[in-house]
């Protein structure tokens, strides 16, 4: 069959020369090794960049992932954390009528932010954007812990949610920069399970933290944020390490500002 097809095919290239290797390689059809190529064949070359060195191993892969779930975790989770703990820290602060502010201003800032954080990772790239998002939110936590009124805390919370903003968008980004087509939706799958047990336990959190006097000579709520600084230092420190993306060139591109600040 394959002859016959083959002799179907050369007609068409009468006006072509070709010899006799060509012709041999034309009636012997797929070789085996193609034939047989195996399954991880089309993702080992994906990942792999034109050099033929992989960018990232398997290990690093993985941690990479740990320390965006964790950023996510820490974004997701103080969404909230701090719904159960406002009481505490409203009579502590003398200021529970200002109290809707501390939770809006986390949302507003935060909506905002993950657009513009999208836009600016394609510009300026995925690793150093993220980066400066950890950064922002560790220190949002640290300021919003050391609030002497609701209306620090409330700027502080924006100031937080300014860098959860990047923590809930670009993980996923740099997951399919990372990851070829088929391995994507495994990894997914265990980001969106970030966000289900964020918000179970996020509440039991910000009541065991409110309903303590003191952890550590510290008054219990500010707990509620001094708890993302570890977490957010360990992703810090594996995506600083490990996260190496290939370079990309991107031609300059047109940035719409006054959209941006109409958001």
């Amino acid at each position: 069959k394959q002859h016959a097809s083959v002799g179907r095919m050369l007609p068409r290239f009468r006006g072509v020369t070709c010899d006799h290797a060509t012709k041999s390689n034309l009636l012997k059809g797929p070789t085996l090794s193609t034939a047989i190529a195996p399954a991880g064949a089309e993702t080992a070359a994906e990942s792999t960049p034109s050099g033929g060195k992989p960018i990232m191993s398997h290990r690093q892969i993985l941690l990479v992932i740990y320390g965006l779930m964790a950023g996510m975790f820490l974004s997701s989770l103080d969404q909230t954390i701090v719904g159960t703990a406002i009481r505490t820290i409203g009579d502590d602060l003398h200021g529970l009528n200002d109290q809707a502010w501390v939770t809006t201003a986390y949302l507003i800032t935060s909506t905002i932010a993950v657009p513009i954080y999208g836009k600016l990772s394609d510009i300026l790239g995925r690793r150093p954007l993220y980066i400066f998002a950890i950064a922002v939110f560790i220190v949002g936590s640290v300021m919003s812990s050391f609030s002497t009124s609701m209306i620090e805390l409330a700027g502080f919370r924006a100031l937080q949610g300014l860098g959860a903003g990047g923590l809930m968008s670009m993980p996923l980004a740099i997951m399919g920069d990372m990851l070829a087509p088929r391995e994507r939706a495994k990894y997914q799958g265990y980001f969106l399970a970030v966000f289900g047990v964020s918000s179970v336990i996020g509440p039991l959190i910000g009541g065991l933290f409110a309903g303590t006097d003191q952890i550590l000579w510290i008054a219990g709520w500010r707990w509620v944020f001094f708890i993302n600084v570890p977490i957010g230092i360990a992703a810090l420190g594996m995506v600083y390490r490990f996260l190496h993306l290939p370079k990309i060139d991107r031609h300059s591109v047109r940035i719409d500002w006054w959209g941006a600040t109409a958001v």
